[in-house]
């Protein structure tokens, strides 16, 4: 039997008290609604809520450390008027009608920094409807006005002393519906959101109850690692398989698309069998250039116009003109994502189709390249998204790789049991799917009065989006999107502004990498802006502030982060400061830092100041775990990072030749949220931009030199001094 209840915001207003922590559940109540039937109440694809109080949320978005879990059980819980110990996360089922990204369209996907902000009115309004019913429930079953029932810390009460848990009620809330949908809590209303909550994965990740996919462990469950060649594209000639399967443990051989595989009794023994393979290579085709000879082909490139993606004023008519032209030429090399858990993925064969448990960060992409691969319908292909151990955007391949990878193994093995696939970290740093290189060359003009009257940008790169299903949205007129953002859309009041790109053809796999085109647009523009600004003879932060009066959320984020710097206050011998500002994925971040010379000539970034804008902070303590991490990422690409091409083959295997920061070199940080009232935006990502360019205009303030080249260890001074 279902009965309709009208939804009123008023029952959910009054009465309610603000949601506290307590770490064990306790209502000490004596007039209890009669114990409701043991059913769960599922209200929408989003929530349940058993005869238990267990309140599980269901996340469409993967957790690998970015905080989705958190913030969409925040949304939720405040909604509710829950308490915060009911609530349990779990991964939804790959279903894109029912769990799409709204920001990517009919696919389900994490990524572009999008989980919060595609998520936040559609939860908002799951939340609001659960709760509606719930109070729908509470009176019916105590026949009373549901507009005097109040909600607070998971109980539903009334001013006559009756209550009832959410689980008392779950079972009858389920055969309740309401009219219409319930209006969202008024901000002033929030019990959780913007308020220090604990993440709900902490305690599974610190006592290792958490499960990633390397920790699967089935019955008659096989390893498997593939030999993978050491150039792009090359494809096995010649294999004698005989060494491999000597070693025990060792099950089968054989060829798939990606390699040769090795399936066997767990991973030394797979490995083993891998590295005992005698395997000649046809190599007909490959790339056989190294980064040299694409660096340098690349500036020459950079000296001429590419497909134009903006054209404000006349930048040549600009630049003949000015009083003084100022020139750089940026380069970048490739960079590995390198998460801490390589791709790994679980498959088995099931009655009806076939499961994947995996960190999938493109569900309804994996699921339909698996399915063509093992000759099914999408809908026939379980995923089970598992906690990845980070991504950086490694596990969101436009082609399915991980998945389809497991699919061919699964189809070519003679194992009937399911499948373990690994990459160790040599296969995700010899892999691909780089950051690929590109060359930024920037002409600027002064006038006699140091205004900066024109600005042309010329970015030569690979794109990782042609080809893919991508291309249509994201490559137009011959320019690729990802490739320009942050130049593009370059916020600086400059008259004449002209960027342009030109796309070059590599045989080596890339990919988006934490950040996407800002990894490199927002160090070109802002260390090129300080060159301009010491031309001008104008402090790197006034000359920002004069041209960012039409974008206030830049400039707010600049001047918190300048001021809470003590960005004019001199600072010790031997040390400077140096800014960056930039907007990525709609969210807004200046760095000021602190930097002095280390011991091996490096920078020694000895502090950090940031200021964020992400519209309404969900949880303040995820946004600053993820500036801080983004710094952490940052400095570790622009000190350090950096995947070398030699005659086609990469040069680095491992951390020992692929330097990360270590966590001693972190820096001392400080991170200010701007509070707002705008929509939420994404936070995995925009701390990691302005870190680099921050850094290397401190450096230059330090010691007279400019870094064109990344990484520093490339190119920076070897001294111990200040400036020379």
């Amino acid at each position: 039997m279902e009965q309709t209840f009208a939804a009123n915001r008023r029952q959910f207003l009054k009465g309610s008290a603000a949601a506290s922590l307590v770490i064990s559940f306790n209502l000490p109540m004596t007039k209890r609604v009669a114990a409701a039937p043991a059913s769960e109440f599922a209200p929408n694809a989003f929530l349940r809520i058993a005869p238990d109080n267990t309140i599980t949320v269901i996340s469409k978005h993967i957790e690998f450390g970015q905080g989705p879990y958190t913030g969409i059980a925040t949304i939720l819980a405040d909604e509710l008027d829950a308490d915060w110990s009911q609530i349990r996360v779990e991964s939804a089922p790959a279903d894109h009608e029912k769990y799409a990204n709204l920001s990517f369209g009919p696919v389900q996907g994490t990524g572009g920094s999008s989980a919060m902000a595609n998520s936040w009115e559609q939860l908002r309004k799951a939340g609001a409807q659960a709760r509606a019913r719930l109070v729908a429930a509470a009176a019916k079953e105590w026949n009373v006005d549901a507009e005097r029932i109040t909600i607070e810390k998971g109980v539903v009460g009334h001013p006559s002393g009756k209550a009832a848990t959410f689980g008392e009620l779950a079972g009858l809330a389920q055969t309740v519906m309401i009219k219409g949908q319930p209006k969202p809590k008024d901000s002033g209303d929030w019990r959780l959101i913007g308020k220090h909550v604990p993440k709900v994965d902490t305690v599974s990740k610190t006592n290792g109850s958490a499960m990633f996919t390397i920790d699967v462990k089935l019955p008659d469950l096989a390893t498997c690692l593939i030999a993978r060649p050491s150039r792009f594209g090359a494809m096995p000639k010649d294999i004698d398989p005989a060494p491999a399967l000597a070693v025990p443990g060792v099950k089968e051989v054989f060829v798939v698309p990606e390699g040769v595989a090795v399936l066997a009794d767990g991973f030394w023994a797979a490995k083993k069998g891998r590295d005992a393979l005698k395997i000649s290579w046809d190599e007909t085709g490959t790339e056989l250039r190294s980064s040299r000879d694409l660096v340098k082909s690349y500036v020459d490139l950079a000296k001429t116009k590419g497909a134009v993606a903006r054209n404000d004023g006349d930048a040549d008519a600009a630049l003949a003109g000015a009083a003084k032209v100022i020139e750089a030429t940026y380069t970048f090399p490739y960079l590995a994502h390198a998460p801490l858990e390589p791709n790994d993925c679980v498959i088995r064969r099931t009655e009806d189709g076939a499961e994947l448990m995996f960190g999938s960060q493109l569900q309804t992409v994996d699921q339909a390249v698996a399915a063509k691969v093992l000759g099914l319908k999408p809908a026939q292909v379980k995923i089970e998204t598992l906690l990845a151990g980070g991504s950086f955007g490694r596990r969101a391949t436009p082609a399915g790789d991980m998945a389809a990878e497991a699919a061919h193994v699964l189809f070519a093995a003679k194992h009937k049991g399911p499948i373990k696939v690994i990459w160790a970290r040599e296969d995700d740093i010899k892999g691909g799917r780089y950051r690929p290189i590109f060359v930024h060359h920037l002409k600027g003009g002064l006038d006699a009065n140091g205004n900066i009257i024109a600005w042309d940008q010329v970015i030569v790169g690979q794109s990782f989006i042609r080809g893919t299903p991508f291309e249509s949205a994201m490559l137009k007129d011959g320019v690729d999107q990802t490739m320009v953002e942050g130049a593009s859309t370059l916020p600086y009041q400059v008259p004449n502004l002209r960027v342009s790109a030109h796309i070059t053809e590599v045989g080596v796999s890339t990919l988006w990498w934490r950040s996407v085109g800002a990894t490199h647009t927002a160090y070109a523009n802002e260390s090129f802006l300080d060159q301009l600004a010491d031309a001008a003879g104008v402090d790197p932060l006034i000359i920002r502030q004069r041209l960012l009066s039409k974008h206030p959320r830049h400039l707010a984020v600049l001047n918190l982060a300048a001021e809470k710097a003590g960005w004019e206050k001199p600072l010790a011998k031997g040390k400077a400061r140096g800014l960056a500002v930039h907007e990525s994925f709609k969210s807004y971040v200046a760095h000021v830092v602190e930097v002095s010379v280390g011991e091996d000539g490096l920078p020694k970034v000895e502090r950090v100041v940031c200021a964020v804008d992400c519209g309404i902070a969900i949880n303040p303590d995820v946004v600053k775990a993820q500036m801080e991490g983004g710094m952490g990422f940052g400095l570790s690409a622009v000190l350090f990072g950096a995947i070398d091409l030699e005659d086609g083959r990469i040069a680095q295997s491992n951390f020992h030749d692929y330097r990360v920061l270590r966590i001693n070199e972190m820096p001392d940080i400080e991170v200010h949220v701007v509070s707002s009232k705008e929509n939420p935006t994404g936070v995995g990502e925009p701390g990691v931009p302005p870190i680099g360019p921050a850094v290397a205009n401190a450096w230059a303030r330090l010691t007279g030199q400019r870094i064109y080249e990344l990484p520093f260890t490339r190119s920076a001074a070897k001294t111990r001094g200040g400036r020379k």
